[in-house]
């Protein structure tokens, strides 16, 4: 699997915006879920996105792994840090989580080196 991640976060905002000319109702009340959840709380903003980023591993999306391994970079969160989601959801996951595991780590390097 070869991903330009730079390019597929910019994908899934590109799509986020199409979302919200076709169906504004939806994604005005999926962005409110969004702006209340990634909040710094009990948990930080960027515990919230590492936890985001396990998830989407163990779903296996990539666009998931894009968004959320760039909003966790944002937030402040090391390579060590993503490595330990990435474990969290191999031991959620099995395989598949460790082949989508492997591709956040490579999405990390590749967003660090790109700013």
């Amino acid at each position: 699997m070869a991903h330009d991640y730079t390019q597929a976060a910019k994908e899934v905002s590109e799509n986020a915006q199409l979302l919200r000319q076709a169906v504004p109702d939806l994604m005005k009340g999926f962005a409110g879920m969004g702006a209340a959840t990634y909040k710094d709380s009990a948990l930080s903003a960027r515990t919230k996105e590492l936890i985001a980023l396990a998830i989407g591993i163990s779903l296996r999306c990539e666009g998931c792994i894009a968004h959320h391994t760039k909003s966790a970079i944002a937030h402040g969160a090391s390579r060590e840090e993503v490595a330990e989601a990435v474990g969290t959801a191999i031991q959620m996951g099995g395989g598949p989580s460790m082949v989508y595991g492997g591709e956040a780590l490579r999405a990390y390097d590749q967003l660090t080196n790109a700013q």
